[in-house]
C-alpha cells in the first residue's frame, strides 16, 4: 500500500460552508488519487458534522467497486452512554457510507476520560466480534495523550492490529503532544502507526519565511508541506501517512512526491530540525484546527478561526495600527460568539486533541482584538 492516505476532515466545500461538500471537486480528487494507484481514505462520525461520511457514500463507494479502496472509519466513543449503542452507531456508519463493511475501524481519540468509558461499554470485546464476523478487517484507536498512557493501553489491548497517532516534525520533541515517543511506544509493541496531523492543520503548509527559504535552499521547486509528510512517511514503522485535502492543488501536490516516495536523508532530518526551531519560536497557539471544540460550545465561539487569526496577528509588525487579522474578526465575531462570551464551562477544553488551555487563549484572544481582558 503506498504511504499517503486521503483524510476526509478537511474537504473542498461550497461557500465556505463546513457542512456543505463540493461533492463535484471531490468526485474529481478522488479520481486523482486512485488513478495514481492509491487506496486510502479516512472519515469519521464528526467529520463535516456527519458530511464527510455522506460524502464517501456519493463520490467514493456509489462510483467505484468496494475491492478498488479501503475505506476506514472511526467509532465516536465521547457519545457513546451505554454498551447498547456500540451496535446502533456501527450500523448506522456502514449505512451512511453504503459499505458492507470497513477495511479499518478506529476507537475515535482514545486517551483520557475515554480509557473509563472503553472500559465501561467493552468496545474491545466489540470490535474484536465485528472481526470475527468480518464487518472489521483491522481495527485500533486514534490516540491524543503522552506515550505512558499509550504504553499501559498497548499491554492490556495486544490484539488491536495498529495505531493512529499525531506525528509531525513540529511536534516530534513536543513535551505535550510526544510525537516520538508514542511512535517509539507503538513501534516496540509491534503496532503499526497510521500518521494524523502530519501538516499540523496547515502550519507546516505555512511556515515563517526564514523557515520557508531554508527548506527551500534544499529542493527549490518542492512544496513546504511535502517536507512535513515525507518527513511522517520516512519513519519505518509508519505504514501510512493521512493527509486532509481541500483542494485539487493539494492533491496534485501531494501525489508529486508521493506516488514514488523516496524518505528523508540525514541531511534533510537536520533541516526539518532547525526548521521546527524557527516554527516553535513564532507560534503562540498550537492548535491545529480540527474543529472538535466547537461542537458543544453553547455560545458559538469560532474558536479554531480565532486561534489562526491571534497566530497571524501576532507576526504583524508591533508598528502597525490595522491588521486585517482584526477585520477578519470582527466579521466573524457578528456570526459567532466572540472570544469574550466564552462562559468558561470548559467542554472545549475537554474535546480539545491538543489538551490546550483553551479558556485562558480566549482571554487572550479578546484582549487583542476587543481590547477587553
Amino acid at each position: 500500500m503506498k504511504k499517503l492516505g486521503f483524510g476526509l476532515m478537511r474537504l473542498p466545500l461550497v461557500g465556505g460552508d463546513f457542512s456543505i461538500v463540493d461533492k463535484e471537486l471531490l468526485c474529481d480528487m478522488i479520481d486523482a488519487y486512485l488513478d495514481r494507484g492509491f487506496r486510502y481514505f479516512d472519515t469519521a462520525w464528526f467529520y463535516h458534522n456527519g458530511q464527510s461520511e455522506a460524502a464517501v457514500k456519493e463520490c467514493l463507494v456509489k462510483r467505484y467497486p468496494r475491492s478498488s479502496f479501503l475505506l476506514a472509519d472511526k467509532m465516536p466513543l465521547v457519545l457513546i452512554h451505554e454498551e447498547k449503542e456500540l451496535e446502533d452507531y456501527f450500523d448506522t456508519q456502514l449505512a451512511r457510507c453504503g459499505v458492507d463493511y470497513f477495511d479499518y475501524y478506529l476507537i475515535h481519540d482514545m486517551g483520557g476520560n475515554r480509557i473509563k468509558a472503553a472500559e465501561d461499554t467493552h468496545i474491545f470485546n466489540f470490535l474484536r466480534e465485528k472481526k470475527s464476523a468480518g464487518l472489521i478487517k483491522y481495527f485500533g484507536f486514534s490516540f491524543h495523550d503522552t506515550a505512558d498512557v499509550l504504553d499501559r493501553l498497548l499491554k492490556e489491548h495486544p490484539e488491536v492490529d495498529f495505531v493512529q497517532i499525531q506525528l509531525n516534525y513540529l511536534d516530534w520533541e513536543s513535551d505535550a503532544i510526544q510525537s516520538r515517543k508514542c511512535y517509539e511506544t507503538a513501534k516496540r509493541h509491534g503496532k503499526p502507526v497510521i500518521v494524523m496531523e502530519p501538516v499540523k492543520g496547515g502550519t507546516l503548509a505555512n511556515v515563517p519565511e526564514e523557515a520557508e527559504k531554508l527548506l527551500r535552499s534544499y529542493y527549490p521547486r518542492m512544496s513546504v508541506a511535502s517536507w512535513a509528510i515525507r518527513f511522517a512517511a520516512s519513519q519505518d514503522n509508519v505504514m501510512l501517512v493521512l493527509s486532509g485535502m481541500s483542494s485539487m492543488e493539494q492533491m496534485i501536490d501531494n501525489l508529486s512526491y508521493m506516488e514514488n516516495f523516496v524518505p528523508f536523508t540525514k541531511e534533510e532530518y537536520a533541516l526539518v530540525e532547525k526548521a521546527a526551531d524557527i516554527i516553535n519560536s513564532r507560534v503562540a497557539i498550537p492548535c491545529t484546527g480540527c474543529s472538535y471544540c466547537i461542537n458543544n460550545c453553547p455560545v458559538n465561539i469560532a474558536i479554531p478561526k480565532y486561534f489562526d487569526l491571534y497566530n497571524a496577528d501576532v507576526g504583524e509588525l508591533e508598528t502597525k495600527t490595522w491588521t486585517a487579522q482584526t477585520m477578519l474578526y470582527n466579521h466573524l465575531s457578528e456570526q459567532f460568539g466572540k472570544a469574550s462570551a466564552c462562559i468558561g464551562c470548559r467542554q472545549c477544553e475537554k474535546m480539545c486533541p491538543q489538551h490546550l488551555p483553551v479558556r485562558q487563549w480566549l482571554k487572550e484572544v479578546a484582549a487583542r482584538f476587543e481590547g477587553t481582558l
